[in-house]
């Protein structure tokens, strides 16, 4: 008895091959199957951009719906002139701020690196047996330390934070999400590093003062 279906694995795994741009293409020329892939493919990482920008899970699903509604609408006059994941989320940082924009005066208390609300959570556990109870509440600190000084950015410098340290996005890539220069991008997420530093300053116990430039990438280690 067969199991499974051959032609359908090798089918899967010849789609999981293609680039965005191929599976793009695809779509553009009606393949419908093409496009779900595309979806399926970054739907995870897409609302999990939008709740650390917008704070509130349904409305980062809500989000996530509506980006790839735009792109599928878009789909017959696209161009693979640019990554498919700079389209995608310049799309979704433009939805995103006019919804923090709409909503300014909702302060909501969430986690940076959740991807639900806490009610939708699972209940906290200790992530392993050695860690004594005081070190994991240093940690939960240390995280909510972060979570803070990260929503506290200006909204560009914080877009360009979340796009270079979660999305591991090249700062090529970041400059075209936010529609501005290399040099103007590097100028942003050094600001934003270097406030980070300053705040973050009493997790490695540095004391605060002025320090001599460093390139971005030396702020996001810090970060980490």
């Amino acid at each position: 008895m067969q199991l499974y279906d051959v032609d359908r694995v090798r089918y899967d795994v010849a789609v999981m091959a293609r680039s965005d741009v191929q599976l793009m293409l695809e779509a553009k020329a009606g393949n419908d199957a093409s496009f779900e892939h595309l979806l399926q493919r970054y739907r995870t990482p897409l609302v999990n951009f939008l709740y650390r920008m917008v704070r509130d899970s349904a409305t980062a699903e809500d989000l996530a719906q509506e980006v790839f509604l735009r792109v599928y609408r878009a789909r017959h006059g696209y161009e693979a002139s640019a990554k498919f994941t700079t389209w995608l989320f310049r799309i979704a940082t433009n939805l995103a701020l006019n919804r923090i924009r709409d909503t300014r005066h909702q302060q909501m208390e969430v986690s940076l690196d959740a991807t639900t609300n806490e009610d939708d959570a699972a209940p906290m556990e200790l992530p392993a047996r050695e860690l004594r109870v005081d070190q994991f509440l240093i940690e939960q600190d240390r995280t909510a330390l972060i979570r803070r000084a990260v929503e506290s950015l200006p909204e560009k410098q914080r877009i360009a934070v979340l796009l270079h340290k979660y999305e591991e996005m090249d700062y090529c890539e970041i400059a075209q999400v936010l529609e501005c220069s290399d040099a103007a991008l590097k100028s942003l997420l050094f600001r934003a590093y270097e406030t980070l530093r300053v705040q973050l300053a009493p997790l490695v116990g540095l004391a605060v003062s002025p320090a001599p430039a460093v390139p971005a990438e030396a702020g996001k280690r810090r970060l980490s």
